[in-house]
């Protein structure tokens, strides 16, 4: 665990601005590669849009911010069920 802590220290903000993630986790997890051929991922953008807009609202997060904290709300639930 201490590896992965080291490199997110070491990865500069340039870095990860260019490196295009989703291909990057589409090895381990392919439906990545693939989904936006399947789903309409415009319904689910408006659905994420106004939780964003809510969060921000609600608690006066950054748009940074609020997508954190739906990201962490969503990789909990993911376990929550896994």
């Amino acid at each position: 665990m201490s590896n992965i802590e080291e490199t997110i220290k070491k990865t500069t903000k340039a870095n990860q601005d260019k490196t295009d993630w989703t291909k990057a986790w589409s090895k381990e997890y392919p439906v990545l590669k693939r989904y936006q051929s399947e789903v309409d991922t415009k319904e689910y953008e408006s659905k994420l849009r106004d939780m964003l807009e809510d969060l921000m609202k609600k608690y006066n997060y950054s748009y940074q911010d609020a997508m954190l904290v739906l990201k962490d709300i969503l990789y909990h639930e993911y376990l929550r069920n896994k």
